[in-house]
């Protein structure tokens, strides 16, 4: 083995990166990861060799060229979504309604249906750094959004056994699979320890991490962190797929009897988690894959949308910045909508087969989105690019898909940005949630007092009574409730 050289004072020159690694970097052009190694500590260093150790440099390289290179490419011209693939408010009947209500109980009492929450962000935007699923958005029972969704999942179990052909009552379970980020891993595992599950066993919930991917500079190269970390950044919602399959939770799932998963994102307050009647559509409809929409409010609202690419061509989601305002604007002469009007709400599902499809597509295919981001590097804040995957990118590749409004005022309560702001917070989720549970009681019979105006308040409905403002009569048929209130058991 060759001697260290020593230098003029008698020290050891410092030692020169694994030649290995420094080889399998010079590969694929991100060798100037090593730049900073003659100043590193021997802790450093070794902190260094074991987070480069840990990329799948090949597939990176993969995902980081073909994404760059997919830019500026050519987009297919798009259609609006054509009128029968949308089971529409209006058209629905009320015995379609109930069939499908019956279909997808009967589906969850025979344990096929399985949940994926997208938890993997942080409350930032709403001035916090926990778990989204952690916020409390001022509901007079004061529970966090985990909880409404972990309480709604138990409620659709009971039914589901109350509705089951033996009338036993017997248990049902969804399995709840949760993905989380290395963010918010530790702390959403804790606030389900600390709060008994919500009522739900702590072996039908599997928590999964999302996976990260490098930044990289506008010519492709990792941007450091530090001299001795890679920055890194969670892959998008679209990386559930990925993290699915690489955590061998699509097996897990075949391995329980699951066929169908409903998949939705945490900062919804009004989501209908595991929705009987979606589900029944779902499988009455025979797709890979559906999605619930609601009505663009206005042309320049920021949502996406669903339009078809090309003629003949699949369902996809073209985001709100990507759509021509022309295009934006324009109306369906026939219906007086907008053409382009059915927006994209995050609450998906997808049968199991067709998962597994996706992660294999979107694998082989490595195209990311790219979105151009100050990025915490050596030099400070160095404009850089994030890579991500957002659930959507699924559509493209799906053989058939069905969409299914929903009223928006029913379904859709965003909890995005904090109190304060014009749209999307707390305080605006808190009152659509309000307001719909007060429909529910009056229909169901009950009187509400109020000592502000009613606009302002409200009462809140337990999922531990109603999924859906179904069963209430027994609880409010004569009573008067004074908002704001609770209604529970």
């Amino acid at each position: 083995m060759k001697e260290p050289t020593e230098t003029n004072n008698g020290g050891a020159l410092p030692s020169l990166p694994p030649q290995a690694l420094l080889e399998r970097l010079k590969d694929y052009g991100q060798e100037d990861v090593f730049a900073l190694w003659d100043e590193l500590s021997p802790g450093e260093r070794e902190l260094l060799v074991k987070d480069i150790e840990s990329l799948d440099l090949p597939r990176l390289n993969r995902i980081i060229r073909c994404s760059l290179r997919s830019q500026g490419l050519p987009v297919a011209a798009i259609e609006p979504v054509p009128e029968n693939t949308v089971s529409t408010v209006e058209e629905r009947t009320i015995e379609e309604k109930e069939r499908w209500w019956k279909m997808g109980l009967k589906t969850i009492s025979n344990g096929k249906l399985a949940v994926v929450l997208l938890s993997g962000g942080q409350g930032t935007r709403l001035g916090s750094s926990d778990p989204k699923g952690c916020f409390n958005i001022g509901l007079p029972s004061g529970k966090s959004l985990f909880q409404l969704q972990a309480e709604r999942i138990l409620c659709v179990q009971r039914l589901a056994a109350q509705a089951s052909s033996e009338g036993s009552g017997s248990s049902v379970l969804i399995h709840c699979y949760i993905m989380t980020s290395r963010f918010t891993d530790d702390s959403t595992r804790f606030f389900f320890e600390n709060h008994k599950y919500f009522g739900l066993e702590a072996d039908q919930v599997t928590f999964f991490q999302q996976g990260t991917i490098p930044c990289v500079s506008k010519d492709g190269r990792f941007i450091m962190e530090t001299p001795f970390r890679v920055a890194k950044a969670p892959d998008g919602n679209g990386g559930v797929y990925s993290a699915l399959k690489y955590s061998k939770l699509l097996e897990d799932m075949a391995s329980r009897g699951i066929k169908y998963v409903d998949c939705y994102g945490v900062d919804n307050a009004l989501v209908r988690v595991a929705d009987p009647v979606f589900l029944g559509y779902f499988i009455d409809k025979g797709v890979a894959a559906a999605a619930k929409v609601v009505r663009k409010a206005y042309p320049q609202e920021k949502v996406g949308v669903f339009v078809r690419q090309g003629k003949g061509g699949p369902l996809i989601v073209v985001e709100y910045s990507e759509l021509d305002q022309s295009l934006a604007s324009a109306i369906n002469q026939q219906t007086g909508r907008l053409r382009f009007c059915w927006s994209n709400v995050c609450l998906h599902m997808f049968s199991l087969d067709f998962l597994n499809q996706v992660a294999n597509g979107l694998e082989k295919d490595s195209i990311y989105h790219l979105a151009e981001k100050r990025i915490p590097s050596i030099h400070g804040g160095t404009m850089g690019l994030k890579l991500e995957q957002f659930i959507f990118d699924a559509f493209p590749y799906a053989p058939s898909t069905a969409l299914f409004e929903v009223p928006r005022e029913e379904e859709f309560a965003p909890v995005k940005n904090a109190n304060g702001s014009n749209y999307d917070t707390p305080e605006s989720a808190r009152l659509l949630v309000l307001r719909l549970h007060s429909r529910w009681v009056v229909a169901a019979g009950g009187f509400l007092t109020h000592s502000v105006p009613l606009y302002a308040t409200g009462v809140e409905v337990s999922p531990t009574c109603s999924y859906a403002g179904e069963n209430l009569e027994a609880i409010c048929r004569g009573r008067t409730f004074h908002a704001p209130c609770e209604i529970t058991f």
